[in-house]
């Protein structure tokens, strides 16, 4: 028999609210300055992966992976970062996602505890521009871990400032790489968006107004 479920632990863009798109800019902004054009195509494979994993990407893509120093590379993220602070300045939370408020109120009146796992190193301050920060227990992200997903510990790390084991966790993720990082964790993983990135995912939704906790704990049950 399954463990019982202690607690939820969240992945922020694509779950909580939707800054993928602010992400996007701030990056294609960075590529332009760098003559390294990219599409929103090749953007689906920064989701969920660190700052300085991205910045990697888009530099191998644009074949300029040994073009900068250490040094430069940081400051070429640090730029990146100013672009994407200017544009959440306006987060609000008319930004929340569909049906979140009404997930985290099931899974607080259930006495569940509940985390974040995020892999923006903003996380903190764009959770309290959305006025969410006191259903949250503990928030970790991507500033206090040295390892970006898909590798587990950015969800370790939460169960742990949880204090629960991660065979009772649940992980709500959007991203290929979060869903590989929820199981390499022990947990147990739901997926919100498409089957055709998501079918790895224990249990899927669509979107986020789906999310249910009484039908996520029964799936579980038939594992």
């Amino acid at each position: 028999m399954a463990p019982t479920i202690e607690a939820v632990i969240f992945d922020l863009d694509g779950v909580i609210t939707d800054t993928a798109e602010y992400h996007y800019l701030a990056w294609k902004q960075l590529g332009e300055d760098l003559d390294i054009p990219f599409d929103r195509e090749f953007n689906e494979t920064l989701k969920g992966v660190s700052r300085m994993d991205s910045l990697e990407r888009i530099l191998a893509l644009g074949g300029k992976q040994n073009a900068f120093s250490e040094d430069e590379k940081l400051a070429l993220a640090a730029k990146k970062n100013e672009h994407y602070v200017t544009l959440i300045q306006h987060i609000s939370e008319q930004d929340l996602l569909p049906g979140i408020t009404a997930f985290l109120d099931e899974i607080r009146n259930a006495g569940l505890k509940i985390g974040m796992a995020s892999a923006s190193k903003n996380a903190l301050m764009v959770v309290e521009a959305l006025k969410v920060r006191h259903y949250f227990d503990d928030i970790v992200d991507a500033a206090t871990v040295a390892q970006s997903k898909p590798h587990p510990e950015v969800f370790l790390r939460a169960a742990e400032a949880l204090d629960v084991e991660p065979s009772r966790c649940i992980g709500v993720e959007d991203a290929t790489a979060g869903i590989t990082a929820i199981h390499a964790a022990g947990m147990y993983a739901v997926g919100v968006g498409p089957e055709s990135a998501l079918h790895e995912a224990d249990y899927r939704v669509d979107s986020t107004d789906l999310l249910s906790l009484e039908q996520i704990l029964a799936s579980r049950s038939l594992v």
